[in-house]
């Protein structure tokens, strides 16, 4: 996995000029970003050297509609097939905790409106998988915050959520997020934000709270959601997995 993380940055960077409007980064920033990426812990993926990446759609118990925004995934694949040199996939990989299909994704995302319950197996095998180079995004989707929160605390006690600093690559790698996580649905009046929780200096669990992430990078017609916002999604989405695959190794 070390090789292809190091094949990863090497392409991406290679066409990182080439990406259009990505935002304001400069090379001292990039020098920055790679600083922090190279601190990551090795990983024990099976991802093979020259494989197509995908997303893991994480399928859990407790009744929550862990399926919810169907085009969501396919757009954001796409959106990084188009914006970046990564060689990904069309269609996500719908995952469980303890398959050993886990093993072959980077990028595992979740999502729902209803309730998430980890059983003993799938809470320690979570947490095996990030301390060995997983990242998972919990994007809530109106209604999975009390149970996500009570699930990803049994994995990983010693480790509290904390609002991820803005000063992160996640918000700067590839576009500039200078004010974190776009608000893409309003629900409460409450502010965006991006929760973390760190092993060392790598992101492994990134919580988008208050922002409806995934619903962004959905159909347009599915949520009526105006080009600019669709559009500030999509950018984050390419943002967290970039940090994904470039910091897994």
């Amino acid at each position: 996995m070390r090789a292809l993380a190091i094949l990863v940055l090497a392409l991406w960077l290679s066409v990182a000029d080439g990406i259009p409007e990505r935002g304001t980064r400069n090379a001292e920033r990039e020098t920055d970003a790679l600083a922090f990426v190279g601190g990551a812990p090795r990983s024990h993926f099976r991802v093979p050297r020259l494989a197509s990446l995908t997303i893991g759609r994480l399928h859990y118990d407790g009744g929550g509609d862990w399926y919810a925004g169907p085009s969501a995934l396919p757009n954001l694949l796409a959106a990084l097939r188009q914006r970046t040199a990564l060689s990904v996939t069309e269609r996500e990989r719908v995952v469980t905790l303890t398959g050993p299909e886990l093993w072959d994704v980077p990028y595992l995302f979740m999502t729902g409106h209803g309730n998430v319950r980890f059983s003993d197996e799938e809470v320690k095998q979570l947490r095996r998988w990030l301390e060995q180079g997983g990242f998972l995004h919990a994007d809530d989707d109106y209604g999975m915050d009390k149970s996500f929160r009570r699930e990803i605390a049994r994995v990983f006690p010693d480790h509290p959520l904390v609002e991820v600093p803005l000063s992160h690559p996640i918000y700067h790698l590839v576009y500039d997020f200078p004010r974190g996580i776009p608000k893409i649905h309003e629900h409460d009046g409450l502010p965006a934000q991006g929760f973390g929780i760190f092993l060392g200096n790598r992101l492994v669990v990134y919580y988008s709270y208050q922002t409806d992430l995934g619903d962004g990078w959905e159909d347009p017609e599915v949520h009526h959601d105006p080009p600019e916002l669709h559009e500030a999604a999509l950018r984050m989405g390419v943002n967290l997995f970039t940090y994904a695959v470039s910091a897994t190794r």
